[in-house]
């Protein structure tokens, strides 16, 4: 599909670095509008050649574990490397409206009044861990406008961290030093994502802090790592601080850098961008099936059915794809 005029005109000013332009662009792609995803689709085809070029740091762990104080701090070291970096902040969505919180901005002042940051907030429309095909979209925008460092902040640990990442180039997993496994989401599937474990806010307890870091090291020793080419530190830093910042930042260059040796960092974002389009055919299959008039006609009847007990909701289901695929 070929690209409209404005919307060409739109890529020529985010590949200039302009900011306007990208959060225009940004705006395009989280909307639901049929017109505005074909728009966008045209878009991103343009911008593709120009992507790929950042880092993709996620970050999850539980509320109040201070993520956005970390990435705050994090963000003005990069800075101070010459580095320009994009937060995606993934905000917990409204259950009434189904808007975003925003809160994540103003958390992030300093950072968000600086020239080359850019920190988008984003609501999570009850996407998989906080992270819908519109989060991927904006990422690849980010780095079309020229960010060398690209930050997805998720709403909090749960059984779908698999979606930031699956979509990031390393997975940060932040830890409190004080709390119990039962609150930390201290669970096997999260720690064997995780590729880098960060207790955060040492500082309160130095103590507690080492052991804990202690404790996941030992913890992690047991699970198999994800990568044959990396063994998962465990870090301790104070985002209010600074300690522990720039050991960071080695410790992902380091990541980059045995990765990219081993041929496996390009290998994982191929594999993402595999992924990525399976998830989008599956999604677009639903929608699809849903708004089917075959299906509009039964599925009321199918879900009573279901709901009453009166058929095997397996025998409807498979009703249901008869009609739909004819």
């Amino acid at each position: 599909m070929a690209i409209e005029p404005d919307d060409d005109a739109l890529a020529t000013a985010l590949l200039a670095r302009q900011r306007r332009a990208l959060a225009k662009a940004i705006t395009l792609v989280e909307s639901a509008r049929p017109d505005h995803r074909l728009r966008a689709q045209s878009l991103l085809d343009r911008l593709l050649p120009h992507t790929g070029n950042a880092l993709r740091i996620g970050i999850s762990g539980v509320p109040g574990v201070g993520k956005s104080t970390f990435i705050e701090t994090f963000g003005m070291y990069l800075l101070e490397q010459g580095l320009r970096v994009a937060v995606l902040a993934v905000d917990p969505s409204s259950p009434l409206t189904g808007g975003s919180i925003l809160g994540d901005k103003t958390r992030m002042e300093q950072l968000s009044q600086q020239e080359n940051a850019y920190i988008r907030p984003s609501p999570a429309r009850g996407a998989l861990g906080g992270v819908g095909h519109q989060s991927r979209e904006a990422m690849l925008l980010c780095e079309a406008a020229g960010f060398d460092i690209i930050i997805v902040e998720t709403v909090g640990v749960g059984q779908s961290e698999t979606a930031v990442a699956a979509m990031c180039d390393v997975f940060l997993l932040l830890q409190l030093p004080n709390a119990g496994d039962e609150l930390q989401g201290i669970k096997k599937g999260i720690l064997e994502l995780a590729d880098l474990v960060v207790y955060n806010k040492t500082d309160l307890d130095p103590r507690a802090a080492a052991i804990a870091a202690g404790q996941m090291r030992s913890a992690l020793h047991m699970l198999r790592p994800a990568s044959p080419h990396w063994q998962v530190p465990v870090l301790q830093a104070s985002a209010t601080s600074g300690d522990g910042i720039a050991e960071i930042w080695a410790t992902l260059q380091n990541y980059r850098r045995l990765m990219q040796q081993a041929g496996a960092f390009d290998e994982r974002r191929k594999q993402q961008a595999q992924a990525w389009m399976w998830q989008l055919i599956e999604a677009g299959l639903q929608e699809r099936f849903r708004h089917h008039p075959a299906i509009q006609a039964a599925l009321p009847q199918a879900l009573r059915q279901a709901a009453d007990g009166t058929v095997n909701p397996a025998t409807l289901a498979a009703l249901l794809l008869d009609a739909f695929q004819r």
